[in-house]
């Protein structure tokens, strides 16, 4: 295998091309300032043998260097020869089954792959599109009254929360219980309790929905004791913390142990309807795991990852909830960009919300330290399966489950036979719908190491984040991946792949998955993510079948004349499908982010204009449907950085109105929401301030 990965390194992929936008970035930057970058050769990874199939994939995406970016876009995406459509049989059975389109042929037979993504989307998400059937629904609607009589009369004290500790009760632990920095040999975690100073701390900012999670009353929230709990300075009665061992790569090159630094576990809280919730305070103080750093957080990154965990649930992307905020009443020193110039913030900590916080490194770790650690693997991933994926352990051979590998000549592999192999596919297609629905709405992580990349497919740990302004596949918001822009908008499919890549090495590394079934996960990762974001864009556009070439063309023009993406899709519903559009009125609905554009590229917008008319007009949707229906996955209001940056400001100030206002605004944000124009306002000239618009990973 290793030679046919050699072989085909350098040549074109058949699934991938030239970036359609690349050739205006390059007439825009000339004089060689800034080009888009890319690969002149490509290194083969220690995992090369695993990759096969990249006939079909580029080498690129399971080699990158480190610190050097891949070359692979959403937006050069050609549809694959082999490429079966899947429906979705039901998403309420305890082991869902995908079935074969009937226009498909061949025996490609697909289990359920992203089975329960749907519940980790916080209710009243709008962008998520359901999947579910007429039965379903029909189902659902027959429980619907029961659960709300359950809801109303489960809202839970603190005192009164359901706890169950599995992740300690049921895997190995470190013997010893001190913070001293070391090494934690043979365990998934430590067990510690929140240690930071403490000092009249105060609630900044709660979410009821994340409350309504847990079943906790939203009067709890007035508690006076409430800021001593969740900055730790007082135990939350029944959790029992901890915090979790690790691993990981960070930017393409193994740090190996890693951990939670500044990140201490609660426990686990189980809701009325069986779902498990962990309960996490950032920023509680060292462990073992904080290795030199002091354990601890600032307001100004707090804020950031309790506004962005929120405003992602309110945009439909899978993501960790967050449910309060509150300050320490101390200060911490930072040194925001690594420059030796440190000064004195306001400390905070912030209590994170996910089904799990398992990580691709929780698993990397033990693969890392030998033999002796690879049971350990199997128990992590044997509980990972039971507590979160439990649909692949009651798969039979009844549900005819088997697929093809994607190499000619290569036999079919049954997933009922080996949960693994089943499991490692849906986390290749949860992280490739996670990641593709970031560069629907313009999301740039900033740190996708694989330490950072959750095992459930969800957005987690927000530190140097930022939304596309103006659209630049180049953007990346964090400074210590300026060198390479290794993490910037256009490479997260790419890196999402090659963190895949090494998950699936990991699995393999303790006979788990056979290389036909490590093989198999991330071609479905490449496919799982083309599906998505194919549609995802076609919805962003009102169109009723995916167009290449005008979605293309679109995304060079914006990035050329440097358009804002969110401002841009949302006035696009505004285009009337009228042919009869006189060819001065053509651009109006746009004028708001056409902006200093000269004739020549006023005519190449208006000829895009008359383009997308066409393809309206061919569609026969009503204007108002298609507006509607365009509305509710493009919209109005995003984290903008500047955004959060005032909100902080003020905070800092002791003024915590407009961390709450922000947050209402960025629960619906895909309403109107009338006298909240100003927060999709284009960012002033400020907002491209060094530690607003770019950030370092302390930040």
């Amino acid at each position: 295998m290793t030679g046919r990965v050699g072989s085909v390194r350098g040549r074109t992929s058949a699934l991938f091309r030239r970036h359609p936008y690349r050739d205006g970035l390059q007439r825009r930057e000339k004089g060689g300032k800034g080009k888009m970058p890319h690969f002149a050769s490509v290194q083969p990874h220690r995992f090369s043998p695993l990759v096969a199939y990249s006939k079909k994939l580029s080498p690129c995406l399971l080699a990158l260097p480190s610190r050097s970016p891949p070359t692979f876009s959403p937006y050069l995406i050609l549809t694959p020869r082999r490429r079966p459509p899947l429906l979705r049989s039901s998403v309420t059975a305890s082991c869902s089954v995908w079935r074969q389109h009937p226009e498909t042929k061949g025996r490609i037979h697909l289990p359920l792959l992203c089975g329960g993504l749907g519940r980790l989307v916080g209710e009243g998400s709008r962008r998520l599109v359901s999947m579910e059937t007429s039965v379903d629904r029909a189902a659902g609607e027959e429980d619907s009254a029961d659960e709300r009589v359950r809801e109303n009369s489960s809202c839970l004290k603190l005192e009164e929360l359901n706890w169950d500790h599995s992740f300690v009760r049921e895997l190995p632990g470190d013997p010893r219980s001190d913070l001293m920095p070391r090494q934690v040999l043979h365990a998934c975690y430590t067990k510690v309790l929140p240690s930071a100073e403490v000092e009249n701390p105060e609630l900044v900012v709660w979410s009821d929905s994340v409350a309504k999670l847990l079943n906790l009353d939203p009067n709890e929230f007035q508690r006076s004791d409430f800021p001593l709990i969740f900055s730790g300075a007082v135990p939350l009665v029944g959790g029992l913390s901890y915090a979790q061992c690790y691993g990981g790569h960070q930017f393409g090159v193994w740090a190996g142990q890693l951990g939670d630094g500044r990140a201490i576990t609660l426990g686990e809280v189980l809701n009325y309807r069986g779902e498990r919730w962990e309960l996490q305070l950032k920023g509680a103080g060292k462990t073992p795991y904080s290795r030199f750093a002091d354990g601890l957080a600032v307001l100004r990154s707090s804020i950031r990852e309790f506004l962005c965990s929120e405003a992602m649930n309110g945009l439909g992307i899978p993501t960790t909830r967050a449910l309060c905020l509150v300050t320490t009443g101390k200060s911490v020193s930072r040194d925001m960009f690594y420059d030796g110039n440190s000064k004195d913030e306001p400390g905070a900590v912030v209590c994170r919300v996910a089904e799990s916080f398992l990580r691709i490194g929780s698993f990397q770790i033990h693969s890392f330290r030998g033999k002796e650690d690879l049971d350990i693997l199997r128990s992590l991933a044997d509980y990972t399966i039971r507590y979160h994926f439990p649909h692949l352990e009651k798969m039979s051979k009844s549900d005819d489950i088997s697929f093809g590998a994607g190499l000619e000549g290569s036999s079919a592999v049954d997933l009922t036979s080996n949960k693994y192999a089943a499991w490692s596919v849906e986390v290749a297609e949860r992280t490739a719908s996670l990641v593709a629905g970031w560069q629907g709405v313009g999301f740039t992580h900033g740190v996708l190491n694989t330490d950072n990349m959750s095992i459930l497919g969800l957005s987690i740990d927000y530190g140097p984040f930022g939304f596309l302004d103006a659209f630049d596949p180049s953007y990346t918001p964090n400074t210590t991946d300026l060198p390479g822009r290794r993490y910037c908008f256009a490479n997260q499919p790419d890196v999402g792949l090659w963190n895949i890549a090494q998950f699936t090495a990991t699995l393999s590394t303790a006979n788990l998955i056979s290389p036909e079934e490590a093989n198999y996960a991330m071609e479905r990762y490449g496919i799982k993510f083309m599906d998505e974001y194919q549609s995802i864009m076609t919805r962003k556009l009102g169109l009723i079948k995916y167009n290449k070439q005008l979605i293309s063309k679109l995304l060079n023009n914006m990035a050329v004349d440097k358009v804002d993406y969110t401002n841009f899709f949302r006035l696009l519903s505004n285009i009337k499908a009228d042919s009869e559009t006189p060819e001065d009125e053509l651009l109006i609905p746009l004028k708001a982010v056409l902006l200093d554009m000269g004739n020549e590229r006023k005519e190449a917008w208006i000829s895009w204009v008359r383009t997308y008319i066409e393809e309206l007009v061919s569609s026969g949707i009503p204007d108002e449907q298609r507006k509607a229906a365009m509305n509710s996955v493009n919209p109005k209001y995003i984290l903008r950085n500047y955004l959060c940056q005032s909100a902080i400001d003020a905070a800092e100030q002791g003024d915590y109105a407009e961390v709450r206002r922000l947050l209402r605004v960025m629960e619906r944000p895909y309403d109107e929401q009338p006298g909240m124009e100003k927060y999709a306002r284009l960012p002033p000239a400020w907002a491209y301030r060094p530690g607003v618009c770019m950030l370092s990973c302390s930040s």
